[in-house]
């Protein structure tokens, strides 16, 4: 749960959501505990009214809101049918506004989760940004994607699902206990019985599926990466004839992954149907246990039907329990993931007080010694150039020399272990990145295209105001 406190601050950030969500559940579901006392009260205008009834004098014990609505019915001197009719009415109406408060709580939460997921996709993809080529060179393109795409996605489970629900629960498991409490202590005692069972299991299951579950995120990232490379390099595997061979790769590890999954749903499978046998143990232990109580009038039928009600209306949000465990224990896992990539701090930056100014052109190499981090390749070796203001010159030599590499390191996209570079006579590494990059064009050997027009290909780069300038480009 530790790494999921980052995301508190976009809670924060949309507290009004936040807080209007919960008082909506709240709302809701006190609107929804008040049907049970409503439905009792009726189921014991029945019994009243069947012939040979013998009242016991049992007080009956209700939320004050559903006294007042009793006492009022009294007061009215209603006929036998015409109470049942507006007693149904009032049902309709609980019912209704129950539903109107579900849905303002799915519009400020759900919605609120939307906003987060879009914030933290754009502060991923600014990060991705910030970050040097080496970063790139050592990291696998489908584990980058995944962590922008699905593991968001996971969090964004947190923030609206898991939120909504777990809010959900507690309200319902306090406000039916809190009632049930309230009407009969006894029997309260006998119902709640198998929830302490209920709240073991689930403990011992979330650690099985926090593992699991972190083991097929793992797996669908490298299945992600597996597939990405076979898009990227798919010219080199059909001129190689390599198709069955990928393919055999790629089924080994989907074939894995599926297995996985599968395991996670099977204890899943196992996991929801034993929580509802642990529900309806509680409901025939509230029938036998309500009706020696009734029979030693203590309490009405109407009780015991509310009780039912009770335990009833707990069974969706208990059985969620491990759903919305199983939603957090991914969150987490998927929120590490994020926070790893995050957390890394690129090797070039911004010095602390970066020096803008319009370069005139004069260059200079003093001394540089250059090896590429992830070969190990040692591609300049003390070397020395000066450049002067308009002069034109071209750099030859084999393949490999370290032609490509004084390009990359005017722009800084790496920085050497040894020497200076100055622009100037200021030292690159003092210059603002964004300053230095815009004033030098580069033309990289390695040619990429967009997915998009010629002509936005072309505009790449430029301002909106020099739309025209790409035109003579293309001629």
């Amino acid at each position: 749960m530790k790494h999921l406190s980052v995301v508190n601050k976009y809670f924060w950030k949309y507290r009004w959501r936040f807080f209007l969500g919960i008082f909506f559940v709240i709302a809701s579901n006190y609107f929804a505990v008040l049907a049970p006392q409503v439905t009792g009260f009726v189921i014991d205008k029945v019994q009243q009214h069947l012939p040979g009834y013998k009242s016991k004098n049992v007080v009956v014990k209700n939320d004050p809101l559903v006294d007042k609505f009793i006492h009022w019915i009294s007061s009215l001197n209603l006929s036998f049918e015409n109470i049942i009719a507006l007693c149904g009415i009032i049902l309709l109406l609980l019912a209704l506004i129950r539903g109107i408060f579900m849905f303002f709580m799915r519009q400020t939460i759900i919605v609120m989760s939307r906003h987060i997921e879009y914030d933290q996709k754009n502060e991923v993809y600014l990060h991705y940004q910030k970050l040097d080529t080496q970063f790139f060179k050592t990291h696998d393109t489908g584990d980058l994607m995944s962590r922008m795409a699905e593991d968001v996605s996971r969090v964004r489970m947190y923030t609206g699902p898991a939120i909504m629900y777990l809010t959900n629960l507690v309200a319902v498991i306090v406000m039916c206990s809190f009632y049930m409490w309230h009407k009969n202590p006894e029997l309260t005692i006998w119902a709640l019985a198998p929830l302490p069972l209920l709240a073991i299991t689930i403990y011992f299951v979330n650690n099985i599926i926090n593992k699991k579950s972190e083991r097929i995120q793992a797996l669908l990232s490298d299945l992600t990466t597996n597939a990405q490379q076979s898009y990227s390099g798919i010219r080199v595997i059909k001129s190689y004839v390599q198709e069955k061979a990928m393919l055999k790769f790629f089924d080994k590890n989907s074939e894995e992954y599926k297995n996985n999954a599968l395991g996670l749903a099977k204890l899943e499978a196992v996991y929801f149907p034993a929580m509802a046998l642990i529900i309806g143990i509680s409901i025939l232990l509230t029938i036998y246990k309500g009706g020696m109580l009734h029979i030693a009038g203590k309490i009405e039928f109407g009780d015991i039907a509310a009780f039912i009600m009770y335990i009833t209306m707990m069974t969706f949000p208990v059985s969620a329990i491990g759903w919305v465990a199983s939603m957090i224990q991914r969150a987490a896992a998927s929120q590490k993931r994020l926070n790893e990539f995050l957390q890394t701090v690129p090797t070039i930056q911004n010095p602390p007080i970066p020096a803008k100014k319009k370069i005139d052109g004069e260059i200079r190499f003093d001394h540089v010694d250059f090896i590429y981090p992830h070969t190990g390749i040692h591609a300049l070796k003390d070397f020395n150039l000066s450049i002067h203001k308009g002069q034109k010159i071209a750099i030859i030599g084999r393949t490999g020399s370290g032609k490509s590499t004084v390009a990359q390191l005017l722009l800084r996209m790496y920085d050497p272990q040894k020497g200076m570079i100055t622009v100037d006579s200021t030292d690159i590494k003092q210059m603002e990145l964004n300053n230095l990059r815009n004033q030098i064009s580069y033309v990289p050997q390695d040619v990429f295209l967009f997915s998009d027009s010629i002509a936005n290909n072309i505009k790449f780069g430029l301002e909106k105001n020099a739309e025209g300038d790409y035109r003579k480009a293309a001629r």
